[in-house]
């Protein structure tokens, strides 16, 4: 159908063939074999007009070119050629096209000879090395209308576009597209927004990436900065050797656009091309404060083409002046290890590093796809000067948090005003990051801190040791991965665990626990049932018996009584039947401190051991008693009925 319309199109132009052709009074109207080529032609000088160039194939050996141009001003008469060269490059006429009639935007011109006579047909041309103008008239020829490349020099439709960001001057960034072209070749155009008026930029393809900095493969056309753009026909690098639209997503190299000739030093534009180009996928990870409050931020990787990353440190709070080093460390934070990478220091006016991750220090393979498993941390130092210093800290790969955490209260013990608590964060790998809080250690002690088996108020051996506990900062940090034993243990552990945790005093005094607490299964519900101990025997004296729900339903037993005589301890019991009636021990709690007043006694089975859950406590028919003395058992301080008794 098209060919068929396409010729009805010609037919209707006859008269305008023989009107237009010198060489033949008796014209005849070609007829196609139905072969057509359509190239389009852009504004180039007069923005609105624009239109296309359709080729087509004679039986005669002759080539009918129709142009169809949009936006052409009536009356006018607008002269075409068809030229040497790309339309970047420009050459010499070689064809004279008849010239656009303005008020219809039509020419048609059949030809089988160039201006010089060289024969030419329709396969030929559609590998010629050539372009077509339009103009706005004979008299204003410098005035190109409408511009397209055709032949061997049109545009496939196949192109690739890279990002150019800002550099050293904010509010300049654009992109770079490479369209190939029918032989292979390249037109690259430069797109940049917010250059200044009347500037001209050279710009450049460099080797390697921007991180690492390379030499110059390729010069651009500069960048107008009227216009921000600039367009260049690629078809090979400086030195000579080939450069074709087939080697760009391979090539190894990024684009560099300068201020000026005069301050090349000034890149207001810059962006990783080829195989370095960037895929999307990311991976960031948190940097903490450490040692300096007020300095953190992120490190980012982002993939490349090639599988490599451009690894981008963004540091906020960083002194102005300053140059900071920055590593990737095996381990965790918490263990610390030796450094298996160095980026590009922090400059401490930008707070930015970018380093290209290919290889470790070692010269080892590093790739992307590495960085999810890497058992690694990142440090941020002062300077190289003060190296121990460190401003910014973060765990990375495999040792980067999840997110999940899980917090138990440390509360006071044998010094009052100290407590706090134990935070155990779940890494990507499983294991932990545990972080004790405590508030009101004294300035420049250590204090050692470990799990131990069972509940506090049984008492158990040691099943982990922590990071004693910096007394400055109340802080411990530690890499949860095995008992001290050497067995494993993870996140998805800790829930589970029947055990405490004491923070003692210091290593010379063990004895004097400053804050515990129960964890995993032993920790506290919330949920818990007070019952009365009034006074018996001996006036003055009553309390409270408190059970609180464990997450396990058993129970810990708080037994508070007031006014005991100091140096006194005092056994106490669970009894049957209701205190009017009486009945035999059932369970014997620890005994109450007369110092204190206090015992804590962990309940998950009778004296006679029958298991006895928190649930079971609130309905037991029973009663407690609190006594004296172990020798006056007899003398009953405190009493009180409990479970379905109360």
């Amino acid at each position: 159908m098209k060919k068929l319309n396409l010729i009805l199109f010609l037919a209707s132009f006859s008269l305008l063939f023989q009107s237009c052709n010198d060489n033949n009074d008796d014209f005849d109207l070609p007829v196609s074999t139905g072969e057509t080529t359509v190239y389009d032609l852009g504004t180039k000088d007069v923005s609105g007009i624009s239109g296309k160039a359709t080729f087509v194939e004679n039986t005669d050996a002759s080539v009918t070119i129709v142009l169809d141009i949009d936006g052409t001003p009536a009356g006018g008469m607008h002269p075409a050629h068809i030229h040497l060269n790309s339309a970047l490059e420009g050459g010499d006429i070689a064809l004279t096209l008849n010239a656009v009639n303005g008020d219809n935007g039509k020419s048609v011109t059949t030809f089988s000879t160039l201006n010089d006579g060289t024969s030419i047909n329709y396969s030929q041309l559609l590998n010629f090395d050539g372009y077509i103008n339009v103009h706005l008239s004979a008299d204003e020829l410098g005035t190109i209308v409408a511009q397209g490349d055709i032949g061997q020099n049109a545009l496939t439709g196949e192109s690739k576009t890279y990002d150019l960001g800002e550099k050293d001057v904010a509010g300049i960034s654009g992109n770079v597209t490479f369209s190939k072209r029918a032989n292979g070749e390249t037109l690259a155009t430069l797109m940049i927004d917010g250059t200044p008026a009347g500037g001209i930029h050279p710009a450049h393809i460099h080797a390697n990436t921007a991180a690492e900095s390379g030499a110059i493969l390729f010069s651009f056309t500069p960048v107008n900065g009227d216009t921000g753009m600039s367009v260049t026909n690629i078809n090979a690098f400086d030195d000579g050797s080939p450069f074709m639209y087939s080697d760009i997503e391979g090539l190894d190299a990024y684009v560099n656009v300068h201020l000026s000739a005069n301050a090349l030093g000034t890149i207001v534009s810059q962006g990783d091309i080829g195989q370095n180009d960037l895929t999307g996928t990311t991976k960031t990870y948190d940097l903490g404060e450490k040692d300096v409050t007020g300095i953190s931020g992120d490190v980012i990787f982002s993939e490349r083409v090639n599988g490599e990353a451009l690894a981008t440190l963004m540091i906020d709070g960083t002194p102005a002046g300053g140059m900071h080093p920055a590593h990737i460390h095996a381990n965790t934070a918490a263990e610390s290890g030796a450094i298996l990478y160095t980026f590009t220091p922090v400059n401490g006016d930008t707070g930015m590093s970018v380093s290209n991750v290919a290889t470790f220090d070692d010269g080892s393979a590093f790739m992307f796809s590495d960085i999810e498993g890497l058992d690694a941390y990142v440090n941020v130092h002062l300077s190289a000067n003060a190296l121990g210093t460190i401003v910014s800290q973060g765990d990375i790969g495999q040792n980067d948090l999840t997110g999940t955490t899980k917090t138990y209260d440390l509360g006071e013990k044998d010094i009052a005003g100290i407590s706090g608590d134990v935070i155990f964060s779940e890494r990507v790998n499983g294991e932990a990051l545990a972080t004790l809080m405590i508030d009101g250690t004294p300035a420049g002690g250590m204090h050692p801190a470990h799990i131990h088996a069972n509940t506090a108020a049984e008492s158990g051996a040691i099943l982990y040791t922590f990071t004693p506990v910096n007394g400055d900062t109340g802080m411990s940090v530690s890499n949860v991965a095995a008992f001290d034993d050497g067995s494993a243990f993870m996140f998805s552990d800790i829930e589970g665990l029947d055990a405490y945790i004491n923070v003692h005093l210091s290593a010379t005094a063990l004895g004097t626990i400053v804050s515990q607490g129960d964890i995993g299964q032993n920790d506290l519900s919330g949920e818990s049932k007070a019952y009365v101990l009034a006074e018996k025997d001996v006036p003055g004296i009553s309390g409270t018996a408190t059970f609180y729900k464990r997450v396990n339903n058993t129970a810990l037993a708080v037994l508070n009584i007031q006014n005991t005589p100091a140096g006194g301890m005092h056994p106490a019991h669970i009894h049957e039947n209701d205190a009017a009636t009486g009945g035999a021990i059932a369970f014997t709690f620890n005994v109450v401190n007369g110092d204190t007043g206090m015992s804590n006694t962990q309940v998950e089975t009778l004296d006679d051991n029958t298991a006895i859950t928190y649930d079971d406590i609130l309905s037991f028919d029973g009663y407690i008693n609190v006594h004296l003395s172990a020798t006056q058992l007899g003398t009953i301080v405190a009493q009180g009925n409990i479970g379905s008794n109360e």
